[in-house]
């Protein structure tokens, strides 16, 4: 979608003028949501792909509980 003044229909009043201003800046601010998230997600994946699944101590740790009082 495109919001510019020269596609849109003459308008008389400013207040019109106004609303075109405010839905330029809202997909402007969208945009940069957008770019926002995506660059989160791309962050997110790149990090847990680097990320090393952690080693176990030993086999046999937790295998004796004491629940003796």
């Amino acid at each position: 979608m495109n919001i510019s003044g020269g596609s849109l229909p003459a308008m008389s009043g400013t207040a019109q003028s106004g609303e075109v201003y405010s839905a330029a800046l809202a997909k402007k601010q969208q945009q940069a949501d957008g770019a926002a998230a995506l660059a989160l997600i791309e962050g997110a994946a790149s990090s847990s792909a680097a990320q090393t699944p952690t080693k176990s101590v030993t086999a046999s740790l937790g295998n004796n509980v004491n629940v003796y009082v």
